[in-house]
């Protein structure tokens, strides 16, 4: 019970700090908030009974401080007009960028993201991959602008998130470097408009949120099992690779949604060949979710007849609504759009 309420107090602090980071008029206050938000996630991170989650929330603890002490040095020399034309200078900018970038781990400050993620639980692995993103992007919106350190930024992170995944058993590691993927894309559609990364966010944490639930119940943590289908029947192996590409973002999927809007988005502000270069780059990550999904459907294995299984009804139900979601969202949307 202790642990459960101490839980509690760490995550309502952790959204407190987020908060507090959005809504506030000043840079200080943004750092704050980073601070609280960071203070309360790593006693999440850390368990008593697992070794090497300590050392994740260790190292978590040292890349974010880093990047707070970072931020804070930027903001102070700005503060003080340090006399170096930094106003006309793109330096501040840059600065503050690339210690947002480092908390969000978006490449090439990427190196602690899939090592902390290979090591924590499906609910931390969740929380890092959506919520712990919503503030340092919302901050870096503030000074982000179209320059070529933000497209190098956003082509690293896209190159990476699709030859990260390709040689990986943990599927957690495989999350994680579809996350950076995501990133590329995310940073990029902050710097066409909030409302697309808004729009890209909300649909990424919710196919996110399927795909870990499934993992989670199915208590799945390497490709290996889900090769063995004695563990899991094959309906919810449909069910988990239908969300899959749909993460991955395949056309008739609500994934392929909000690429399709920063396409659209990026071709009007005439940036054809970084759009081009990102959509190439992407069909690799689609590569090895497509190759998971074939292997493991494909694959004869043996399976006994008598094996239980392990998913209770309710959360089958739970399930195959949200996979329903996030397979005919796509279609129901523009069946919308093109109503009204």
């Amino acid at each position: 019970m202790t642990n459960n309420s101490t839980k509690l107090l760490f995550l309502s602090t952790l959204m407190m700090g987020t908060i507090l980071s959005i809504s506030s008029n000043s840079w200080f206050g943004v750092w704050m908030g980073l601070e609280i938000n960071l203070l309360s996630f790593i006693p999440m991170l850390a368990n008593n009974k697992n070794t090497m989650m300590n050392e994740s929330s260790i190292k978590y603890f040292i890349v974010q401080a880093m990047a707070s002490t970072m931020l804070l040095f930027s903001i102070l020399l700005i503060q003080m007009k340090y006399p170096m034309m930094w106003e006309e200078e793109m330096v501040p900018s840059m600065m503050i960028s690339s210690s947002l970038l480092l908390k969000i781990g978006a490449a090439p400050f990427h190196f602690w993201f899939p090592e902390v993620m290979s090591t924590s639980t499906w609910i931390n692995c969740l929380t890092l991959m959506t919520w712990q993103k919503i503030a340092p992007m919302m901050v870096l919106s503030y000074c982000i602008q179209f320059s070529t350190f933000m497209f190098t930024i956003v082509i690293l992170s896209i190159i990476i998130g699709a030859l990260g995944g390709l040689n990986q058993t943990s599927l957690r590691q495989i999350l994680a470097y579809s996350s950076i993927s995501h990133l590329g894309w995310m940073i990029s559609s902050l710097m066409v408009s909030e409302n697309t990364w808004e729009m890209y966010f909300i649909i990424y944490s919710l196919l996110s949120l399927i795909i870990v639930f499934i993992f989670k119940q199915m208590n799945l943590f390497f490709l290996n099992q889900i090769y063995s289908s004695t563990s899991m029947k094959i309906e919810t192996k449909f069910l988990m690779f239908l969300s899959l590409l749909s993460l991955g973002g395949l056309p008739p999927f609500l994934g392929f949604l909000p690429k399709w809007i920063v396409m659209q988005s990026l071709i009007e502000n005439n940036m054809t060949v970084i759009m081009t270069i990102m959509v190439l780059l992407t069909t690799i990550t689609l590569y090895y979710y497509m190759r998971i999904s074939f292997s493991a459907l494909i694959l004869s294995y043996s399976e006994n007849s008598w094996s239980m299984n392990n998913m209770h009804n309710k959360s089958s139900i739970i399930l195959s609504t949200s996979v329903m979601i996030s397979t005919l969202g796509l279609m129901s949307s523009s069946m919308l759009i093109s109503l009204f």
